[in-house]
């Protein structure tokens, strides 16, 4: 079973060529510092396909080696948070499945125990497939 992280924004007006640019600039350089070329990573579906006020839409799906969870799923809410501080007028929706990730306006958006380098340790020391 396969866990994706959502993440979307709507407004009423669509998206500036500026806005545009910076939400391009935001996915070059997270696609550039990605730490695993073998995993899913931060994908931003065509804007073409969305509905009239959806501006901004993508999902991830998340590693199945407990070991990248946690770098990937902090990589990529550092890049939505990225996102949504170009576009802060939007209203913004970023959801595990079921969980909805908290916002916070220092931090962005995070889950608890995201850089923990203790349960990160923990999760590497899990063999691949043993988790879940």
């Amino acid at each position: 079973m396969s866990v994706s992280l959502y993440y979307s924004a709507h407004r009423t007006t669509p998206l500036t060529e500026a806005e545009s640019a910076s939400i391009a600039r935001v996915v070059a350089a997270h696609m550039a510092s990605f730490p695993y070329s073998d995993e899913e990573s931060l994908y931003v579906y065509d804007r073409r396909a969305a509905g009239p006020r959806e501006i901004v839409a993508g999902s991830t799906k998340m590693p199945l080696d407990p070991g990248r969870l946690m770098p990937v799923i902090a990589h990529l809410l550092d890049s939505v948070t990225e996102l949504r501080r170009a576009m802060p007028d939007a209203e913004w929706r970023v959801h595990m499945d079921d969980l909805d990730v908290p916002w916070d306006e220092a931090e962005g958006y995070a889950l608890p125990g995201m850089r923990d380098a203790d349960l990160i340790a923990e999760l590497a020391a899990v063999p691949d497939g043993a988790a879940g």
